[in-house]
C-alpha cells in the first residue's frame, strides 16, 4: 500500500475505490456489532460465506461483516442490497433459503422481515421499519454498508473527503472558525462549545507541543452508543480527530478507551493502522507538513476516569482521581501540555461540518443545540438499540416513536436522563425536548443513555442500584462522596426494609445538598441526581416505603413479607 503524498492522490484514491464498486452488484451485509455476534451474528456470517461457495455464487454475490445499525433487539440483522430488504433475528438456518429465495429469486421471505408490535405491519426494507424511520442518522446511516475493519469501505461512503477538503482549501484557523460557525457543542453533558475550546488550546501560550483526546470512556450502566459507534465505523472518529489536531496544532492523539470493550479497541487501532499505512497518520500528512501520530490507550477500568482531570491523571500512569482545576485544560492538560479533550461523537461531527458546511449543520436541532444526538435506549422498552434523533426531538418520541414503548402492555413509570448522575422523569415531562438548555434547566443531563422504567419498578430500589454503582466507582478521595454515598445508601436500605422513619426523606436531601456543593469532582457533586430527582417527582414511593410499609413496584422483599404477614 503506497502512502498518498497529496490532496490529489487522496481524491485520486477515493475515486478509483469508489468505482470499483458496483451499486448494482448483490452483497449481503450483516450485523457484526457486538449486539448481533452475542445473538450469533458469527455463525451466521460463517453459513453465508459456506453457502455462497456451496451454490457457486462467490464470483457474483458479496458478503459484509458490518457496522452496527442501532436496532439492538433484533439482531442478528441481515440487509440484502441493492434491495435493502431488512431480515431480523437470523439464525444460520434461514441462510440456504435466503440465499436461493431472495438473493437469487429476488423474493422476500415474510417471516423473516420485521413486525411492528403495536401494528403488527410488515415493513421488508430497512428504511420502512419504524425504529429507522423518525430517526435522523447522519452519523450512523451508513454503518451497514461499512466493514469497521476496511479502510476502502470508508472511503467509498464518502470517507476522508472532509480531511481532503481541509488539507488542500483550509488553514487551521478556517476549520475553527467553521466548527464554530456550526455552533458545534461537546457531545458530554456540558455541552461546552467546541470551537472555542479549540480556539482557546490552538492560541495557548508556552510550549508549542498540544495533545488531542477523544473520550470514549463510557461506563454508565445502560449506556454504549459511544462505544458501538466507535465499533462500527472508527475511521470516522479517527478522521475527526486528524482534522482537529490540524486546526489546533496538535502532535499527538489520543484514543480513551476500556479494554472491556475488546471489538472496539481492536477496531480503533486497525483504524489507525490503515490510516498510518496510507499516509493519513504520520509525518507531513498529504505533503502538508503536519506531522500526527495517534493510539489507542486503555483506561484504568473505573468510572471517575470520565472525569477529565482523572483520566489524563490515568493517561500519565498515574492513580486516576480528580484533582482540582487550577488551570482549563487548553492551558495545562495531558502531562501539563495544552490539550483539547472532546467526546467521541463530538469528533465524529467534524468530517459532516467541513463536508456539508456550517450552515447545514446549524440548520438542524434548536436555537442553541445543533446537529443530531445518538443515543443509547435500554431498559423496558420494546425495541432497546443505538439511535440518533435530532436535537429538539421530544424524549416521548423516542420512547414511544422509535423506541416502541413500553412491551407486555405495561405502564410506563420513569426515563433516566443522563446516567447513574443524571434524573428520573415522570411521563407528564416526557414532552421535554433533547436540548442542552432544557434538559439542564429540569435538573437532567445531555448523557449518552435513555434507560425506561415500567410499573414494576421500584424506584426506591433502582436508586440504591445506582449509589452503589457509584459508590464503588468513586476514588474515595474527598470525604462528601466517600462518606455521603455510604450514609444514603445506608438510610435508603433501611427504607426498602421496612425500618424508614419520615425523617429520613429530609436528611437524605440534606446530605445532597452537602455533597453537591463539597464534593471535589463531577462525580461526587451529580452523585445525588437520581436521588433527588425521585425525591421531586416520585416523592409518593418514598412515603409508601415508610408510612405503609408497602413497595409500590412490588420489588422491596421485606415489605413484602410485612405485607403478607399483616394480611394473614
Amino acid at each position: 500500500m503506497a502512502q498518498i503524498k497529496s490532496p490529489e492522490e487522496l481524491e485520486k484514491i477515493r475515486q478509483e475505490v469508489s468505482t470499483q464498486r458496483d451499486p448494482n452488484r448483490p452483497c449481503i451485509s450483516i450485523c457484526a456489532g457486538s449486539s448481533c455476534l452475542a445473538s450469533g451474528a458469527g455463525e451466521v456470517i460463517a453459513a453465508f460465506k459456506a453457502e455462497i461457495e456451496k451454490q457457486g455464487l462467490k464470483a457474483d454475490v458479496d458478503t459484509k461483516a458490518a457496522g452496527c445499525p442501532g436496532l439492538c433487539e433484533k439482531a442478528p440483522i441481515v440487509v440484502i442490497y441493492p434491495q435493502k430488504i431488512c431480515y431480523v433475528q437470523v439464525t444460520p438456518e434461514d441462510v440456504p433459503e435466503i440465499i436461493s429465495q431472495t438473493v437469487v429469486g429476488k423474493k422476500v421471505i415474510e417471516r423473516l422481515i420485521y413486525t411492528d408490535p403495536n401494528t403488527g405491519e410488515k415493513a421488508a426494507h430497512e428504511d420502512e421499519i419504524p425504529f429507522f424511520q423518525k430517526q435522523m442518522r447522519l452519523l450512523i446511516g451508513d454503518n451497514m454498508k461499512i466493514d469497521p475493519k476496511s479502510i476502502e469501505d470508508y472511503m467509498a461512503a464518502g470517507g476522508y473527503s472532509a480531511l481532503n477538503k481541509v488539507m488542500r482549501d483550509m488553514s487551521a484557523e478556517q476549520v475553527i472558525e467553521e466548527v464554530s460557525k456550526a455552533d458545534l457543542r461537546g457531545r458530554s453533558g456540558s455541552g461546552f462549545p467546541a470551537g472555542f475550546k479549540w480556539e482557546s488550546c490552538r492560541k495557548s501560550k508556552g510550549d508549542n507541543t498540544k495533545y488531542v483526546i477523544c473520550n470514549c470512556h463510557e461506563g454508565d450502566p445502560g449506556a454504549f452508543a459511544d462505544r458501538r459507534l466507535l465499533e462500527a465505523n472508527p475511521h470516522l472518529i479517527v478522521e475527526g480527530m486528524i482534522i482537529g489536531s490540524y486546526a489546533i496544532g496538535a502532535c499527538e492523539a489520543y484514543i480513551f478507551v476500556g479494554d472491556e470493550f475488546p471489538q472496539t479497541v481492536e477496531n480503533a487501532r486497525l483504524a489507525i493502522e490503515q490510516a498510518e499505512k496510507y499516509g493519513l497518520l504520520g509525518k507531513d500528512i498529504l505533503g502538508s507538513g503536519f506531522d500526527l501520530t495517534m493510539e489507542v490507550c486503555i483506561d484504568g477500568g473505573g468510572y471517575v476516569l470520565g472525569e477529565s482531570t482523572a483520566l489524563m491523571a490515568s493517561m500519565e500512569g498515574r492513580i486516576g482521581e480528580p484533582r482540582m482545576k487550577y488551570d482549563h485544560g487548553t492551558d495545562r492538560g495531558l502531562w501539563a501540555k495544552p490539550t483539547v479533550l472532546n467526546n467521541l461523537q463530538t469528533w465524529a461531527n467534524v468530517p459532516l461540518i467541513i463536508n456539508q458546511g456550517a450552515d447545514s449543520f446549524a440548520a438542524i436541532g434548536t436555537e442553541k443545540s445543533k446537529g443530531t444526538r445518538i443515543f443509547s435506549l435500554s431498559g423496558k422498552i420494546k425495541n432497546t438499540g443505538m439511535v440518533e434523533v435530532p436535537m429538539g426531538m421530544t424524549l416521548r418520541e423516542v420512547i414511544f416513536d422509535i423506541g416502541g414503548g413500553i412491551p407486555g402492555d405495561k405502564k410506563f413509570k420513569a426515563l433516566q436522563v443522563g446516567g447513574p448522575m443524571g434524573g428520573f422523569i415522570p411521563e407528564n415531562l416526557l414532552d421535554l425536548h433533547v436540548d442542552f438548555e432544557e434538559l439542564n434547566a429540569a435538573g437532567l443531563a445531555m448523557g449518552p443513555g435513555l434507560v425506561v422504567a415500567d410499573e414494576d419498578t421500584c424506584i426506591v430500589d433502582m436508586v440504591i442500584y445506582h449509589l452503589n454503582f457509584l459508590a464503588n466507582e468513586s476514588c474515595g478521595k474527598c470525604t462528601p462522596c466517600r462518606e455521603g454515598l455510604k450514609q444514603m445508601l445506608r438510610i435508603l436500605n433501611n427504607i426498602t426494609e421496612g425500618k424508614g422513619k419520615e425523617s429520613d426523606i429530609e436528611l437524605l436531601e440534606l446530605i445532597s445538598e452537602v455533597q453537591q456543593d463539597a464534593a471535589l469532582c463531577a462525580l461526587g457533586q451529580g452523585a445525588s441526581g437520581p436521588l433527588l430527582s425521585t425525591l421531586k417527582h416520585f416523592r409518593d414511593e418514598y412515603e409508601a416505603h415508610i408510612k405503609e410499609k408497602r413497595c409500590p413496584g412490588g420489588v422491596c422483599k421485606a415489605l413484602i413479607e410485612t405485607l403478607s404477614e399483616t394480611s394473614a
